[in-house]
């Protein structure tokens, strides 16, 4: 355990893979090595890249670390894929997609399945931010599964959160508005070659436009861009990643920056407390209970009251 832990804080590769395959397992080692890390952690920024399916965000992740890259950044990469249904592991398809880097020693990607995790997020890419955190990635960039309207946990977790779009997929705005249209820092259209680009343009400007009126941006000190791109040959790179650090340098010029990642850590505090929650309601009378509301004998709210009597050692009702 001290092993792994202090390979991980020295940057070898092999430690910081077996620390995030116990964190995705479940393995108890896992939490005693987060205790050892966790002081060195906060400093990375985590980046989400998040969007409709068939956006090309693992295009554009991909592009985005040949640019951070050519800047002499190390760059960590978490790649969301959907579960196997057969083994409950990532498919790959994104990790194959940034192929080209695996041989970088400045580029750690790691694909995770989501296990069912509702989001867009796996279960355990919070656990994977801080083990590349504490290795020493400045930017962790966190590619999500295609994701809905309101399945933006990424918000949650990533210091700046990428919207990325694309032409043609009718109504465009249909497809980042609602919770992802309130929570993006960075709005991209990637493949702005394509027929139907200045359309899209001017929906995303309309929407964003609205939401400086409506004042729903999460971060109102800052001017939310709309970027070109067209990542399968390079372009804009620059630019995205010229407003990666720009809203970084936004976020620390108010303390966001911190502020940020405490609330990221107490979101992640809250979600272990509702798992071992929810985990010690599974035990035999807790199975009764469920048992009941399924057969309607019990209405959920009393059954939910009887569990955290449970919980609580009390044999009546909460």
């Amino acid at each position: 355990m001290d092993d792994i832990a202090q390979g991980v804080l020295d940057g070898v590769v092999a430690a910081g893979a077996r620390a995030i395959r116990w964190l995705d397992d479940r393995d108890p080692r896992g939490a005693d090595l987060v205790r050892g890390i966790f002081p060195a952690t906060g400093r990375a920024q985590i980046v989400g890249v998040t969007g409709p399916p068939g956006a090309g965000k693992s295009t554009l992740t991909d592009m985005l670390v040949t640019e951070l890259r050519g800047r002499s950044l190390r760059v960590g990469v978490i790649a969301v894929d959907p579960s196997s249904p057969f083994t409950g592991g990532a498919i790959l398809g994104d990790r194959v997609r940034m192929a080209r880097h695996a041989l970088d020693p400045g580029v750690f990607i790691r694909s995770l399945g989501t296990r069912g995790q509702a989001g867009g997020l796996s279960r355990s890419t919070h656990d994977a931010c801080l083990v590349l955190d504490a290795m020493g990635y400045d930017i962790v960039i966190v590619e999500t599964v295609g994701v809905g309207q309101d399945e933006i946990d990424i918000v949650n977790l990533a210091h700046t959160t990428i919207i990325v779009g694309v032409p043609g997929l009718g109504d465009e705005v249909q497809a980042v508005k609602a919770g992802l249209m309130e929570a993006g820092e960075i709005f991209v259209i990637n493949k702005a070659d394509r027929d139907g680009y200045q359309a899209t343009q001017r929906q995303y400007e309309l929407m964003l436009h609205l939401r400086e009126q409506a004042a729903v941006a999460r971060d109102a000190g800052w001017s939310t861009p709309l970027l070109r791109a067209v990542a399968t040959s390079g372009e804009g790179g620059k630019e995205i990643a010229d407003a990666i650090f720009a809203h970084r340098a936004a976020l620390e010029a108010r303390d966001g920056f911190a502020r940020r990642s405490g609330l990221r850590e107490r979101e992640q505090t809250l979600g272990i407390l509702r798992e071992r929650l929810a985990a010690r309601t599974l035990c035999a009378k807790g199975q009764a209970v469920l048992a009941d509301v399924e057969a309607r004998r019990i209405d959920p709210y009393t059954a939910a009251g009887t569990l955290l009597a449970l919980i609580d050692g009390k044999d009546g009702l909460a």
